[in-house]
Parts: C-alpha cells; sequence; structure tokens
C-alpha cells in the first residue's frame, strides 16, 4: 500500500509548478486589471521586435494563462499532472526541471521564429482587407511607405507588434507528452470521449501531425508552431539522453 501510494502523491517538482501556474492564473482571474496592465505586457512574451519585449519573457510567460477561461489552464495542468508526475519519477526533480523548461524556453525561441516571418505578411493581408485592396497592390504601398519612413505605417507596424504575445506552459506540456512517449512508447492512452487506447507513441505522432497542419492553416490564437518548438527541444534532449544510455532515469516503471 505504501509503495502504491507513493505512485499517486505528486512530487515535488512537478507539484511545485502546478501551483506555481494555478496561483498565477488565480492572480490574473481575480484581479484581471492588474493583469492585463502588468502581468501580461511584462511577463507575457512579446515579439523580439516589440518595444514591450524583454529577454526574460522566454521564460515567464509559460506560466501565465488565459485569464478569461479556465480550459487553457486546466487542460495545460491536467497534462502537468498526469504526465509530469510520472516523468519526475523516471529522471529526477532536476533533470525534469531541466526538461521541462528547455522545452518551454524552445517553444518561445519557436514562436518568436514564426512571428519574425509572418508578422509583415499578416500586416499587409490586414490593412488590405480593410482598404479593398488587393495584397499585392497593398505591399507595394507599404514598401514604397517604408521605404520614405512615412510615420503613419511605421506607427501602424510598431502597433502591431506591440499587439503580439503568447502565454501558456503548452509548450512544455507538448515536450512532456513526447518525453512520456519516449519512455513509455506502448502505454495505452485515452483521449477524452474515446474509450479506445492508443499507444503513447501514436498518440504523440497524431498530436505533431495535427499541430503542424493547424500550424500551415494559420489563423486562430493558439501557437501550434510553438508547441512543436517544444517538442522539437525535448526530442533533441531525449536522443542525447538516449544517445548516454540515461533516457530511462533512475529505472521507475
Amino acid at each position: 500500500m505504501a509503495s502504491f501510494s507513493s505512485r499517486i502523491d505528486i512530487p515535488p517538482v512537478t507539484k511545485n509548478l502546478l501551483v506555481i501556474n494555478i496561483m498565477l492564473w488565480l492572480v490574473e482571474f481575480i484581479f484581471p486589471g492588474f493583469a492585463e496592465r502588468t502581468l501580461l505586457p511584462r511577463l507575457g512574451l512579446h515579439y523580439i521586435g516589440s518595444d514591450l519585449f524583454n529577454p526574460a519573457q522566454l521564460f515567464t510567460y509559460m506560466f501565465l494563462h488565459d485569464p478569461s477561461g479556465i480550459t487553457h489552464i486546466f487542460f495545460n495542468m491536467f497534462s502537468l499532472w498526469m504526465f509530469g508526475r510520472i516523468l519526475e519519477r523516471v529522471w529526477g526533480g532536476k533533470r525534469y526541471l531541466l526538461f521541462y523548461l528547455v522545452c518551454g524556453v524552445g517553444a518561445a525561441f519557436a514562436q518568436e521564429a514564426v512571428w519574425a516571418m509572418t508578422w509583415r505578411h499578416e500586416y499587409i493581408q490586414g490593412i488590405a482587407a480593410l482598404n479593398g485592396l488587393t495584397y499585392d497592390h497593398m505591399q507595394q504601398i507599404v514598401d514604397q511607405a517604408t521605404a520614405a519612413g512615412d510615420s503613419g505605417f511605421l506607427a501602424g507596424m510598431a502597433d502591431m507588434k506591440s499587439r503580439m504575445m503568447t502565454v501558456g506552459a503548452s509548450g512544455a506540456i507538448f515536450g512532456l507528452l513526447l518525453g512520456f512517449a519516449f519512455v513509455f512508447p506502448n502505454m495505452p492512452l485515452y483521449l477524452f470521449f474515446i474509450p479506445v487506447p492508443i499507444k503513447a507513441k501514436y498518440m504523440v505522432i497524431g498530436y505533431a501531425v495535427l499541430e503542424f497542419l493547424f500550424g500551415v492553416q494559420g489563423g486562430g490564437t493558439i501557437a501550434h508552431f510553438a508547441h512543436l518548438g517544444g517538442m522539437l527541444f525535448g526530442l533533441a534532449m531525449m536522443l542525447y539522453w538516449k544517445r548516454k544510455g540515461t533516457l530511462h532515469g533512475n529505472g521507475y516503471y
């Protein structure tokens, strides 16, 4: 009985991550004005080309969540509890925390790269629609205006960059999901409302494909490529551990 209960108990790193995320979300939810004026502008991840960007945001953004509802925080924290407590026992607290943070920061780098490649396109596309012009025509106007230093266009671009922000632990969570599939590839998992077990390795592949397709499709408020970035950085770490023969940590199964 003692051995069984020890596997159900939440180990310290996972417990602390849960507490930090939930407490910050409660502050955001209870004090929305403070969240909007202070927490999100300072701790949320902004585009590197924005005046609001701070390098510390590459780390702090993963501890904030959407304060307008419970869905975002609930599914991230449920996944953290479900997979994190097992991986922490497999790898130990220090390695597990390192993996979690690397995946989260890796997701932030991926999101910054996506923003850098897409913000100008989205800006032109948006103002072209507002002015009833074709994309190519609007692009010519924007190119000429920026070359001439037009203050109106430059201010509009700066405003758009300042509004580009993301928060959430999803990148780190997707890394944990990939880590779980590496350590327990044949473990049966169940999706919500689907009573058929799916092996962890196939579920992760499916998630990755969906995230890529959704990311390419564009639109919406979910940072799909950030999720893939978290998985990619996690994959690099696990391949390194596998080559060293330390993927399974202390051998807990």
